[in-house]
């Protein structure tokens, strides 16, 4: 299973066959939503925005949550660094690590990968929580810390909740909230689930396994919105707009003293 940077709503049925990959793995995702569909709302003082002072040489770490290829990560690691990257080079104060399910799709983004210094790839589970917490600490104790600066959380939530339920959902929420300092999150809109369900009967598959008894549905976007604020111990801070397919993209922060409640 995967849970990638992938979407359902705007793939050509003949030439993609969307169904056939019902966690969202689509291995030509890119080519269909190119980095800059979101980037281009994101601005490249984003970090600096956020109150972190990339000139100081402090290390800034980011997390890509289903990452899919790898392309995204890429951009958004040279986006980031704004007018600080150049030449093919980039300073060495930011490290993001990507990481999707799909490990046929994590070697393909590691066997692309211009910056192996400072982007890693690893295969993993978002659902998983002893595996994913174990792995995720680990890798920021490499750098002395117990949160990310940032998380990127972008067109993943439909494929949690599609195969795992409304409680996955919220726990997905509640995890990612409790890793980071900020969270940036795109969510699928409730037609994407149609969308998705209607295609995988079109293929003659088995429809997803929650589909049809899902309770939360209608605003998605919303519907984190209300979690992470109220459960999680979130704040909304930005809507950076609607991308090219109509999603909002949602910039949270983590408030000072307060503890998630799942």
């Amino acid at each position: 299973m995967a849970v990638p940077n992938a979407d359902d709503c705007h793939v050509d049925d003949e030439t993609n066959e969307p169904g056939a990959a019902p966690y969202g793995n689509f291995i030509n995702y890119y080519t269909f939503n190119p980095p800059e569909n979101r980037l281009n709302l994101i601005p490249n003082t984003l970090l600096q925005d956020m109150g972190y002072n990339t000139e100081s040489g402090d290390t800034i770490l980011v997390l890509d949550v289903g990452c899919n290829s790898g392309d995204l990560s890429v951009a958004l690691y040279k986006h980031l660094q704004g007018n600080h990257f150049s030449g093919g080079t980039a300073g060495r104060e930011l490290h993001l690590l990507g990481f999707d399910l799909d490990d046929d799709l994590i070697l393909r983004a590691e066997q692309s990968n211009p910056f192996p210094n400072n982007i890693s790839f690893i295969p993993l589970d978002i659902t998983q929580d002893v595996k994913c917490r174990t792995q995720l600490e680990s890798y920021l104790a490499r750098f002395g810390r117990s949160r990310f600066h940032l998380c990127v959380c972008l067109a993943v939530t439909m494929w949690v909740h599609l195969n795992h339920g409304d409680a996955a959902l919220l726990e997905v929420l509640f995890r990612l909230a409790s890793i980071c300092d900020h969270l940036l999150l795109e969510a699928q809109p409730w037609k994407c689930y149609r969308s998705a369900a209607r295609r995988l009967r079109k293929l003659g598959r088995n429809d997803f396994d929650h589909f049809r008894t899902l309770e939360i549905r209608g605003d998605m976007a919303e519907h984190a919105r209300e979690h992470l604020e109220k459960r999680c111990g979130m704040e909304l801070v930005r809507s950076f707009g609607n991308t090219t397919w109509d999603r909002r993209l949602l910039l949270f922060r983590r408030r000072e003293g307060r503890q998630g409640e799942l």
